[in-house]
C-alpha cells in the first residue's frame, strides 16, 4: 500500500512538472503569436481642433473648432509570402482616414502595409511589398533588406516588459522612444500606460498660398513642424494596445518665425472611443483564459508537482522499498505529460482554421488619398 501511495505521487508530481515544462518551453512560443487574420476597426475623435482643409475646387484653407473622425482599419494581408501556417512572421495593412463632421471633408489618409514578427511585435524585413502611402500615386516601397517602418508600429510584445520601447510614428517616418509611465485599472484589466513627447520637428519645406499663412503675397515659403504627445494603455500579457490618445500639433512657420508664432495647421487631440475600447478590451478579455494555460497554469503546476515529488521522495527513502518503482513512475509520468501535451498543442495551432493555400490577395480601396 505505501509502495502504491509513493508510486502514485511521483508519477503525479512528475506528470505535473513536465507538463508545466512542455507548455512554458513549447506551447507558450508555439501558441502565443499575432494573429495571420486580424480585421479590426476603430475610431478616434476629437473636439474644438484647429486644422487645414482642403475644400473641393478650392484653395486650402484653417477652419477652427472642427469635429474630427479617425477611421482605422487593420487586416491581415494572407496572400503574403511571408504568410505561411505556424510561421514566425505575419503581414498586416492599415488604412487610416481622418475627416472633419460639418462638410465630410477629408483632412488626411495613409495607407501602409508591414510585416511582425508575431511574438515581439517589431517590424521585421525583408518584407515583400513593404509600403506606406499619404498621397495618391506616391507610395514608398522597401527595397531589399530595407526595414521601412522600424519598430513597434501596432501591439507591444507579449508580456509587454516595465521600461522603455521603440514606437513608429508615422508623420517623423521614424522610430520614437516611448517610456512606462505607471500602471492602471481600464475596464476591470490592469494596463501599461506609456508615454512620449515629440517636441516641435522640422518636417518639409515647402510653398503655399499666402492667404493660408496671413500673407499678402501669392506664395509663401514655409517649413512644417511637428509635435505630439502620445498616451498608450497596453494590456501586458498580450502586449494588445487598448486606448490611444494623441494631443497634436502641427504649424507651417516662415524662415523668420520662432516656435508658436506660425500658423497652425493642426492643433487639438484625438482619442480612442469609448466604443473601440471596450471592444479592445473584451477580445483581450476574451483571449487571457487561452494564454492564462500556458503562463499562470504552467507555474502552478510546477509547484504542485514539486510538492509531490518531494514528498513521495521522502516516502521512498524512509521506507527504503519501492525504488525501481518509483523511478518508473518519474519516467512514465513525465512520459505521458510530454506526449498528451505536445498532441494537444498541434491540435490548437492559431492557423489551423486559415486557408492560406487558396487566398486572393486584396487591394486596397481609395482611403481618401489625395
Amino acid at each position: 500500500m505505501r509502495t502504491a501511495v509513493v508510486v502514485a505521487l511521483l508519477g503525479l508530481g512528475a506528470f505535473a512538472v513536465a507538463t508545466g515544462l512542455v507548455l512554458q518551453l513549447h506551447t507558450y512560443p508555439f501558441l502565443a503569436k499575432l494573429q495571420h487574420d486580424i480585421d479590426t476597426v476603430t475610431v478616434s475623435e476629437g473636439e474644438g481642433v484647429t486644422a487645414v482643409v482642403y475644400p473641393p475646387g478650392g484653395v486650402p484653407e484653417i477652419r477652427h473648432n472642427l469635429s474630427l473622425t479617425a477611421t482605422t482599419h487593420v487586416e491581415g494581408d494572407l496572400a503574403a509570402p511571408e504568410v505561411k501556417e505556424d510561421g514566425d512572421v505575419t503581414v498586416w495593412k492599415r488604412a487610416t482616414i481622418v475627416k472633419e463632421g460639418r462638410d465630410d471633408l477629408v483632412l488626411s489618409a495613409e495607407v501602409r502595409k508591414i510585416c511582425l514578427d508575431r511574438r515581439t511585435g517589431e517590424a521585421v524585413a525583408p518584407c515583400h511589398g513593404e509600403f506606406y502611402e499619404t498621397e495618391q500615386g506616391k507610395r514608398i516601397t522597401a527595397e531589399g533588406r530595407q526595414l521601412l517602418q522600424p519598430g513597434l508600429n501596432f501591439v507591444f510584445p507579449f508580456d509587454t516588459e516595465q521600461r522603455d520601447h521603440r514606437w513608429y510614428d508615422t508623420v517623423l517616418k521614424r522610430p520614437v522612444t516611448i517610456h512606462f509611465d505607471g500602471e492602471q485599472r481600464l475596464q476591470g484589466l490592469d494596463v501599461y500606460r506609456f508615454v512620449h513627447t515629440v517636441p516641435q520637428t522640422a518636417l518639409d519645406r515647402f510653398e503655399v498660398p499666402g492667404s493660408l499663412v496671413g500673407r499678402p503675397e501669392s506664395s509663401v515659403d514655409v517649413t512644417q513642424y511637428y509635435g505630439v504627445t502620445r498616451t498608450l494603455l497596453v494590456e501586458p500579457r498580450t502586449g494588445a494596445v487598448l486606448s490611444v490618445r494623441e494631443d497634436i500639433k502641427q504649424e507651417l512657420r516662415t524662415a523668420t518665425q520662432e516656435e508658436g508664432a506660425g500658423t497652425p495647421v493642426f492643433n487639438g487631440e484625438l482619442r480612442l472611443t469609448n466604443a473601440s475600447v471596450t471592444a479592445n478590451v473584451d477580445e483581450v478579455k476574451k483571449n487571457l483564459p487561452r494564454l492564462f494555460v500556458i503562463t499562470t497554469l504552467p507555474v502552478l503546476l510546477w509547484i504542485s508537482g514539486a510538492v509531490l515529488v518531494a514528498i513521495g521522495l521522502v516516502l521512498l527513502f524512509l521506507h527504503r522499498r519501492g525504488f525501481l518503482a518509483g523511478a518508473l513512475a518519474l519516467v512514465i509520468g513525465a512520459g505521458l505529460a510530454g506526449a498528451i501535451t505536445y498532441g494537444v498543442t498541434g491540435a490548437s495551432s492559431p492557423d489551423g482554421s486559415l486557408d492560406l493555400e487558396n487566398v486572393v490577395s486584396s487591394s486596397n480601396v481609395d482611403y481618401g488619398l489625395r
